[in-house]
């Protein structure tokens, strides 16, 4: 039968940090603004196309 010690806590696993990953996931976040940005730039201007000739 197992033993079971529910008083003890193991310390939380150290995530180690690789700056490759971070450094893709930065870079594909900032296009992906990029990218709405550029677009609400496109449906702003078709709003205001709209309510000059309505």
């Amino acid at each position: 039968m197992e033993q079971q010690n529910r008083g003890d806590k193991k310390p939380p696993h150290k995530k180690n940090f690789n700056f490759k990953t971070c450094k893709k996931n930065t870079i594909k976040s900032l296009n992906e603004i990029e990218y709405f940005l550029n677009n609400f730039k496109r449906f702003t201007r078709y709003v205001k196309i709209y309510k000059i000739f309505k």
